[in-house]
């Protein structure tokens, strides 16, 4: 069986699900209030987990109810915890979302007061077990001591990293990975319109890695590292009722699909049927049923 490392966020998910999106300063009333846990590299390690794939996580938690509950919830499908560093004062990182039923648009405020997973962490860990290690773009300095650690160990382990948002510095941590999965926001941030340009221009600066942009309902995009460009359109479920963790769960597919030895076309395909079909319910579980059918 493979395995697989994720290096990131685990998060308290507090979601409100509303009929609509409010107007600022108006009243609505909640058709349901749920808990969850989130994060991005957790919920990766989830729906990887479902795709019955070795998960560990490796990230920071609270020993407190609300770090209790994170952790239950990642052992409990199946992501081995050992890895993470546990403190015994803190907050656990909280986003509170809005799910609106009528669109299946998710907005989110996101409180964070918590120490990241250091470099003295990840320098602690045996990468032998390890396919594969997946980064979220973050801590961007320690971040890059993790990479260069990583390729100096001689693990021979596959790298995917994730570039979400436009840190400072983030661009450093490019040259080490073998995947890149860029978010259209990113690109945006960076002065690319068409995300496709963004991706040409990171091509002829790091053609070791294949290159993945996901765009919601315009689909997604690819460029491997022999320059082929591959596209495909978005997979949209019957209803869309919940697009949190679309994203997170695309990841999951293009990894997925590489660790099955899918081509990038292929795997490009599997991650946008994946994440359409989590578009289609709320939450992750379930998400493996009748893989064959609903990703090849």
């Amino acid at each position: 069986m493979a395995a697989v490392l994720g290096i990131g966020n685990a998060t308290l998910d507090i979601i409100h699900l509303v009929e609509r999106y409010p107007r600022e300063n108006e009243e609505v009333r909640c058709r349901g209030r749920f808990q969850r846990r989130g994060g991005n590299t957790a919920n990766t390690l989830v729906v990887l987990g479902e795709l019955g794939i070795a998960c560990s996580w490796a990230g920071v938690l609270v020993d407190n109810a609300d770090g209790r509950f994170i952790g239950k919830d990642l052992q409990d499908h199946g992501v081995d915890i050992s890895p993470c560093r546990l403190l015994a004062e803190g907050s656990v990182p909280v986003s509170s979302v809005l799910i609106s039923a009528e669109t299946g648009s998710r907005t989110i405020t996101h409180y964070r007061d918590l120490p990241e997973y250091g470099y003295a962490d990840f320098a602690a860990l045996d990468l032998q077990p390890f396919d594969w290690l997946h980064f979220e773009g973050r801590n961007v300095a320690a971040t890059r001591r993790m990479l260069e650690q990583m390729r100096a160990s001689g693990a021979g382990v596959t790298c995917s990293i994730e570039i979400e948002k436009p840190r400072p510095g983030i661009e450093a941590l490019f040259a080490h990975a073998d995947v890149l999965l860029l978010s259209e926001a990113y690109c945006i941030a960076r002065g690319y319109v068409e995300p496709l340009a963004m991706l040409q221009s990171m091509h002829a600066h790091h053609p070791q890695a294949d290159l993945f942009c996901a765009r919601g309902a315009a689909g997604a995009i690819a460029l491997d590292r022999s320059g082929q460009l591959l596209r495909h359109p978005a997979v949209t479920p019957p209803r869309v009722v919940d697009t949190l963790g679309a994203g997170d769960t695309f990841n999951a597919g293009i990894i997925s699909g590489y660790l099955a030895g899918l081509d990038v076309a292929r795997t490009l395909a599997r991650a946008c049927r994946l994440a359409g079909r989590k578009c289609g319910q709320h939450g992750f579980d379930g998400l493996a049923i009748d893989q064959q059918d609903a990703y090849e």
